[in-house]
């Protein structure tokens, strides 16, 4: 297997961090690989902020769910949609842009995200490790506060990043599940009942399946958690609507 290859098997979520800092070299090699990611008719349509002020690491660490190794991390990046600059190009270009719609969002969503996932293979590469932080799309007044974020930006991922402690290094990575179950040919397939139970047989492990799905369910789908990023990210569809 090529170190590449090898490199996306191993990579797993790291949430401790040693105190060596990330080179600037480094942090801007990871940024660089970001930017070089595919992109719809190379237009790039995302804002990556590199956060550096201590008061505002700390912000976001509450802001997203109370976790304190965000304002640990080296480097913390925040990959916006953007769907303003393009905008504002046209009009500096004298043409008559139409509004951001909803399909504008997803498009700038997917693609900071490609971008994100870009700078965490990179940062893999270089023995750094990197979580994503899902709760910066809740509380979005909050992060909007935070952020200065105009209109038709939204803040899509957050990354934090770190040289991993030993205890991470060791820690095993979460088995996914087998491509028979994520993989179809041509057409959607819907998993039935036996199934979908077979396919959850490895992480259920004693646990009778409807016991662990209904924890799961209400540790994270039926969650609080879950609620509030639905309605911030329902506001700011809201807001490419009004």
């Amino acid at each position: 297997m090529n170190p590449v290859i090898q490199s996306l098997f191993d990579r797993k979520s790291v949430r401790a961090y040693t105190d060596r800092e990330i080179s600037e070299q480094d942090a801007e090699l990871i940024l660089t690989a970001a930017t070089r990611a595919p992109t719809p008719g190379n237009q790039q349509l995302y804002t990556i902020l590199r956060i550096t002020d201590p008061e505002l690491k700390h912000r976001l660490s509450i802001s997203c769910d109370n976790q304190p190794f965000i304002e640990k991390a080296k480097l913390v990046l925040v990959f916006c949609a953007d769907c303003l600059k393009w905008v504002n190009a046209y009009k500096a270009g004298g043409c008559a842009p139409r509004k951001p719609d909803v399909g504008d969002l997803m498009l700038a969503v997917c693609d900071a995200n490609i971008a994100a996932q870009n700078a965490v293979t990179a940062a893999e590469s270089l023995g750094i490790g990197s979580c994503y932080i899902g709760d910066i799309m809740e509380n979005i007044e909050t992060q909007q506060d935070i952020l200065g974020l105009p209109k038709y930006v939204f803040p899509a991922a957050m990354l934090v990043f770190g040289y991993p402690t030993e205890q991470q290094k060791a820690r095993e990575k979460p088995a996914r599940f087998d491509l028979k179950y994520i993989v179809r040919e041509n057409t959607y397939h819907e998993l039935d009942d036996s199934e979908l139970k077979e396919m959850f047989t490895e992480r259920i492990g004693d646990r009778s399946f409807e016991d662990w799905m209904k924890a799961f369910c209400e540790r994270k789908y039926n969650s609080g958690f879950s609620r509030e990023m639905s309605r911030s990210v329902r506001k700011v569809i809201d807001s490419f609507c009004d």
